[in-house]
């Protein structure tokens, strides 16, 4: 069998997003993977990713032809899916060892380097199965962010049991973590962890859909790019657009009736308004800076020493909201500590923070042509609990009652509208052969 495919991929300042749509523009499948100096590479893994995520939707829709009931379906897939990515996971450990050893050589750094690296690796490697139980909390699904924490704190037990220095240890890591997230042959194949994950499960219409769908043949038919570095993307220029148009398409995907869209990315904010048919009638943009932009949210995450997904919920627990003067990152961290010796309370300075960001996103709006029903809110910003909380409540106060749009997946609003930018290609360029033959 095969289905055709078209995908678009936003390359962010943070995170770069693919989204796989189908010839019925709907989408099969999602990816994302951490941004990375070599573009070519950050795009292949997450359009595999994009595409693994393909596989188990269609998998799923196997499950429910075999009239497999909803809440087995599920059960099933998640089975499935968390022992697939325990076999990834294994797969880019050992991977990683390679590399981590193969550094070790090359410095001539004794027995002793390569004893410790086995210590470690080994015991990752124990663990795997423990991060993909169901109910585990994983603190990232990226294998840097995971493999680093566990890696940079098995080597620190090391360094105070004095079997081995901690900076080379963490030297290697640093060399070899790059190699093995930039190959894609450590991520591994659909087909290769499907049949491994698969061994120690007895599910006999899962087994069915699951070999399906690895022989389905995927073929992609177009790939548009978009995002903050998109002149660096590995496409042909034709086939480039801007954020702002791929975000203003892509919101009007998701959502037809919106005709505002505010995006807060990790690098800048846009402020677009959008027709009936999803094309841009103006727009404003702040990109001569990362005040009130997700990097800059992580900069204040840092000085407080959280999580960046902690900072909405603590905001939430505000009693007030703490006037913040600067947006600017470079004088965040200055504010931040005068407030706090001040003896203002986080969770209120957090609160005033997030109101400041999103008033800097309304004078966009307004200067974009303001806010009309119906309204969306994309990027990773979206999913901060207290910067949504922060918009509704000014929109109210300067616009009134609005609808308010914001999907689970707008961090891929851009790659969304790229890909429907790529069909809409295909089908062009169908329609001129068939002017071209007549």
């Amino acid at each position: 069998m095969r289905i055709e495919f078209c995908v678009g991929i936003d390359l962010g300042s943070t995170t770069t997003k693919a989204v796989v749509l189908d010839p019925d523009r709907k989408v099969l499948g999602r990816g994302i993977t951490n941004s990375r100096s070599n573009y070519d590479v950050a795009c292949r893994v997450s359009l595999g990713e994009a595409l693994i995520n393909a596989r188990f939707a269609l998998i799923d829709g196997r499950l429910a032809a075999a009239a497999v009931a909803p809440d087995e379906r599920q059960r099933l897939l998640q089975a499935f899916e968390l022992r697939f990515r325990e076999q990834q996971y294994r797969s880019q450990l050992r991977a990683l060892g390679e590399r981590l050893h193969h550094h070790a050589r090359q410095q001539a750094l004794g027995t002793s380097t390569g004893k410790a690296l086995d210590t470690i690796l080994g015991r990752m490697t124990d663990e795997a199965g423990e991060l993909f139980q169901v109910g585990s909390s994983r603190k990232s699904d990226f294998f840097r962010d995971l493999a680093g924490s566990r890696y940079v704190g098995l080597a620190e037990g090391l360094a105070r049991d004095g079997q081995h220095a901690f900076d080379p240890l963490v030297g290697l890591f640093d060399k070899a973590i790059l190699e093995t997230e930039n190959s894609t042959e450590a991520v591994g194949t659909f087909a290769e962890h499907a049949r491994q994950a698969m061994v120690a499960m007895r599910a006999g219409a899962l087994q069915q859909a699951v070999d399906a769908v690895a022989a389905i043949d995927l073929v992609q038919r177009l790939c548009v790019g978009t995002g903050y570095g998109r002149q660096r993307l590995p496409f042909p220029e034709k086939l480039i657009r801007s954020e702002i148009l791929c975000h203003g398409l892509g919101a009007h995907t998701m959502f037809p009736r919106t005709r505002t869209v505010l995006d807060i990315g990790g690098q800048d904010t846009k402020a677009i308004q959008i027709d009936e048919q999803g094309i841009v009638t103006s727009f404003q943009m702040n990109d001569r800076c990362a005040a009130g932009c997700g990097r800059y949210l992580g900069y204040i995450a840092d000085e407080m020493n959280l999580g960046l997904h902690e900072l909405g919920p603590m905001a939430g627990k505000a009693c007030r909201t703490v006037r913040i003067n600067s947006t600017c990152t470079v004088f965040a961290g200055a504010e931040l500590r005068e407030r706090l010796s001040l003896g203002e309370k986080r969770e209120d300075i957090l609160s005033g923070l997030h109101r400041a960001i999103v008033l800097r996103a309304m004078s966009l709006l307004a200067r974009s042509g303001g806010v009309h029903d119906e309204f969306t809110f994309t990027g990773g910003v979206a999913k901060n609990t207290a910067a949504v909380k922060a918009l509704r409540d000014l929109v109210a106060e300067n616009y009134g009652a609005r609808t308010l749009n914001i999907s689970p997946d707008s961090i891929y609003t851009g790659a969304l509208g790229a890909a429907t930018f790529a069909w809409r290609e295909v089908q062009r360029q169908q329609e001129e052969a068939v002017e071209v033959a007549s």
